[in-house]
């Protein structure tokens, strides 16, 4: 007979028929316990090759539970979340689901863990989507859940848990659920963060994301940790009574006279650097290369501090700030969000129109009290840099203002779909601030390469 023991984040396999060649696909022989081991995300595949081969087996590795779920939901799913759900049942019950950001794709998740009875463990890459996704749970399945990151370590039946809770502890909690549902699982690949799958037996798993590739090409990573991608919708593709008519305008802004003069001398110092060197930005290794060669080059340390005045001067040009005056008084009455790419501007934006500033930096209980006043409508306005990018629940924002970002598509797209949560009645614009004649112009032209930016917008004519 076969035993499957659940160690340390790892499957054991023993017993005299553990050396067929049939589970030689996932187990190498460990010298030093005397047994096969294989990593614990293969334990559906060998649990089912010895079934199919008609091995008697010992499973000693599964501590997940049957549940008997029952889900309080008073609203029927829409047609495309059923459609999500069927073609992740198709599949096996692995896959991941890509809906845009307001779709309800927790909504599926809670559909899909309904269908399943299993153990369940939610994986969220935020504190603020542990809370969120804790409150839905709670109030969709009437029940207590368990809670893994900040400050709480407790199971239950149904678990969220931060990524960075879920690393530390699959190698004790990995055999505890049958269904693991990674949000925003686009992260889930990183060097750190696909262990947190790999220690986890869950033979059902559920991906959900809204922008599932990755610059470095690890999309493929995804499907071999969670299945490949089973379902997908497109911002365009969904009815104005599942996402608000949007609309988007780039603005481009020219820098004042002495901006100008500047931008121009930082910037070609930091070109002549990178000419100097052959450094190519293109290649992957290209701007690791480029901060090497400033730390011990002469002349490194200036081209360095040139490349971030330059991107500065671009970034929070008095053009931007005069800007977003203009379309704050042009909304006003409407919510609206105001994004950066870094802090020091967000602070400063807030700083000039006294406006609350939500950062990384923030505590978890004040951003929970100003995303409430935001939503009450005491504050009208939020700037943010990177924290509302992805899963924070604000619907009542119908104005987006990107002062500055990175040339991810993902960033653009998760920022677009913060102000496309339907509410009766909203039409949502996102404005993009672009300083003329800098290299913001090429970082937008790079950020809007996606279907929801192939026109303007979603509205009639």
């Amino acid at each position: 007979m076969v035993t499957v023991e659940f160690r340390q984040g790892t499957l054991l396999v023993g017993g005299p028929d553990a050396e067929t060649e049939s589970l030689r696909s996932w187990c190498q022989h460990d010298e030093r316990v005397g047994l096969w081991r294989a990593e614990a995300i293969a334990y559906a595949d060998i649990i089912l090759t010895l079934h199919r081969c008609r091995i008697p087996y010992e499973d000693r590795a599964r501590a997940f539970a049957t549940l008997t779920l029952s889900l309080a939901e008073s609203r029927a799913a829409r047609a495309y979340q059923g459609e999500a759900v069927a073609a992740w049942t198709g599949a096996g019950r692995r896959g991941v689901v890509v809906l845009p950001t307001g779709a309800g794709k927790s909504f599926v998740a809670r559909q899909a863990i309904q269908q399943t009875q299993r153990s369940t463990l939610v994986v969220v890459p935020t504190l603020d989507l542990l809370e969120q996704w804790a409150r839905q749970l709670a109030e969709g399945f009437r029940t207590e859940i368990g809670i893994l990151g900040g400050g709480e370590r407790r199971l239950g039946e149904l678990t969220v848990s931060t990524y960075d809770s879920a690393m530390l502890t699959m190698e004790f909690y990995g055999n505890r659920f049958g269904l693991l549902v990674v949000d925003e699982c686009h992260h889930l690949p990183g060097a750190t963060t696909q262990h947190l799958a790999r220690m986890c037996i869950a033979p059902f798993r559920l991906g959900l994301t809204a922008t599932p590739e990755r610059p470095d090409g690890g999309d493929d990573r995804v499907g071999a940790l969670l299945g490949p991608i089973c379902y997908r919708r497109e911002i365009d593709e969904l009815d104005a009574d599942v996402l608000s008519p949007y609309r988007t305008v780039r603005l481009e802004l020219e820098l004042d006279a002495d901006e100008e003069r500047q931008y121009r001398q930082h910037r070609e110092l930091y070109t002549a650097f990178v000419r100097e060197h052959q450094i190519s930005f293109a290649d992957a290794g290209g701007w690791g290369r480029f901060l090497a060669l400033c730390a011990r080059q002469a002349g490194g340390r200036e081209a360095f501090d040139a490349y971030l005045a330059q991107k500065r001067i671009a970034r929070s040009c008095r053009a931007k700030y005069g800007m977003i005056w203009e379309l704050l008084r042009r909304h006003a009455g409407e919510r609206a969000l105001v994004f950066t790419a870094d802090n020091a501007t967000a602070y400063e934006i807030g700083r000039s129109f006294l406006l609350p500033v939500l950062t990384h930096h923030t505590r978890l209980s004040e951003r929970r009290e100003v995303l409430d006043a935001f939503r009450r409508g005491e504050y009208p306005v939020l700037v943010t840099s990177r924290v509302l990018n992805e899963g924070v629940d604000v619907p009542e924002a119908s104005v987006g203002i990107v002062v500055s970002g990175s040339a991810g598509v993902r960033e653009h797209v998760q920022r677009l779909g913060r102000i496309l949560r339907p509410v009766a009645g909203k039409q949502a614009v996102l404005y993009e601030l672009v300083s003329a004649g800098t290299s913001e112009s090429f970082v937008s032209d790079r950020r809007r390469q996606h279907r929801a930016y192939e026109r303007p917008h979603s509205l009639p004519s």
